[in-house]
């Protein structure tokens, strides 16, 4: 598995298109700033603007009324947020919703939310959630959705998921 066949998710926390400039198209960009209340609408439409020209798709984080309204490509629920609302909102055809979970509860909680693709946490990084490779091949078997590895991924490890069958992957340090 070559790393240019993988696809690729980056999280951002600031509206800096210096920083993600040199990025390739097929990387997906979720922007997710939970230190900020208030979202910058104008700096939000200024990255949109300059994704759909270089031809990335434009996620923002746990705001889907906001995503829906400035017509970005999706929404990422974190683990945190356990609500149903989202459902209620019609999108268009290809708008994409993400999720993030730690556990088998989580998964199930993030498969009646209608995600598409279900990012598990954490693979490498040594936090509280912290599975490792094994625990994480046992907690993606119970879920027939997409699966995606989240956590202390970087260019030393990316080699490792071979390991565990992986075509997708998301991360922060990998692109810094």
């Amino acid at each position: 598995m070559h790393d240019k066949l993988l696809r690729k998710y980056y999280f951002i926390k600031s509206l800096d298109t210096n920083n993600i400039k040199n990025q390739d198209k097929d990387t997906i960009i979720i922007y997710r700033n939970y230190s900020s209340f208030k979202p910058e609408i104008n700096k939000i439409l200024k990255c949109r603007n300059f994704f759909k020209k270089k031809g990335n798709k434009f996620l923002i984080s746990n705001n889907i009324k906001l995503a829906i309204k400035l017509n970005l490509d999706g929404v990422y629920l974190p683990a945190f947020n356990k609500k149903f609302n989202h459902l209620i909102y019609s999108t268009k055809t290809n708008f994409i919703i993400l999720g993030s979970a730690h556990n088998l509860k989580e998964i199930r909680l993030k498969e009646r939310q209608k995600v598409q693709c279900i990012f598990i946490s954490s693979l490498f990084k040594k936090n509280k959630n912290f599975l490792g490779i094994n625990r994480f091949k046992i907690i993606s078997n119970y879920t027939k959705k997409n699966v995606v590895a989240l956590g202390g991924i970087d260019k030393k490890n990316i080699k490792k998921l071979r390991l565990i069958s992986i075509n997708s992957f998301a991360g922060i340090s990998y692109f810094s």
